[in-house]
């Protein structure tokens, strides 16, 4: 499976302007031949069933290699088969304003990793354990780490400081920093409003911090 695309993840990114109105029978934005959106797929689904399928080719590896970043390889299958299953179930009820699906979809697949939360502490704590200790490097680049790198390839201090945040933070955190998603769509998912998305990931990292080593002066 490809990993998720390379999107900028700065926590200072701006929030997307407001799309248009939705109409289903207007052209694609951007002119002909321009990509056709999540929400105009999912809308043709509901009479062409069919169509549904070109939303799963679009987001599936990316829906795939969370998982497996979450839950490790032996779950991600199920989770991102289930994860487009509830979506095509559910798909009346999404917002056609909103043309990327994404966030919907990394929501349901939040929601469905949330039943395997003891698969995954296990795996962070089997990870701390892991000899490949992180040594002499500081916090602050141990939080880095987190932002961009794949559970598989976790430090063990980092490993264990993820295991020790509540799932809640934990899926937060992750849906940044390794799903790509911004500020707004993160709480789109999550279904929380963007303050609590501020307000909670500013803990989060609080208590990564004091989990993780502390800085060495001599670190190179």
């Amino acid at each position: 499976m490809s990993t998720a695309s390379g999107r900028d993840t700065h926590a200072w990114r701006q929030p997307s302007p407001p799309a248009p109105p939705f109409d289903p029978g207007g052209p694609p934005p951007g002119g002909p031949g321009a990509e056709v959106s999540d929400a105009r797929l999912i809308h043709a689904s509901m009479t062409r069933p069919e169509e549904f399928s070109s939303v799963f080719d679009r987001h599936a590896d990316e829906i795939h290699a969370y998982a497996s970043r979450r839950l490790g390889p032996d779950h991600a299958d199920d989770v991102t088969a289930e994860t487009f299953l509830v979506a095509f179930r559910k798909r009346h009820r999404y917002d056609l304003a909103r043309d990327d699906a994404r966030p919907w979809l990394y929501g349901i697949a939040a929601n469905l990793i949330s039943g395997h939360r003891r698969s995954e502490v296990r795996r962070l704590r089997a990870l701390a354990r892991s000899p490949h200790d992180a040594g002499d490097r500081g916090s602050h680049e141990e939080e880095r780490g987190a932002e961009r790198a794949s559970a598989a390839a976790l430090r063990p201090a980092l490993a264990a400081a993820l295991a020790r945040l509540s799932a809640a933070e934990r899926d937060l955190l992750l849906l940044i920093a390794w799903a790509d998603l911004s500020y707004e769509e993160a709480a789109e998912a999550l279904g929380i409003p963007i303050g609590t998305v501020r307000s909670r990931l500013h803990r989060t990292r609080a208590r990564l911090r004091r989990h993780l080593p502390p800085f060495q002066e001599d670190a190179s």
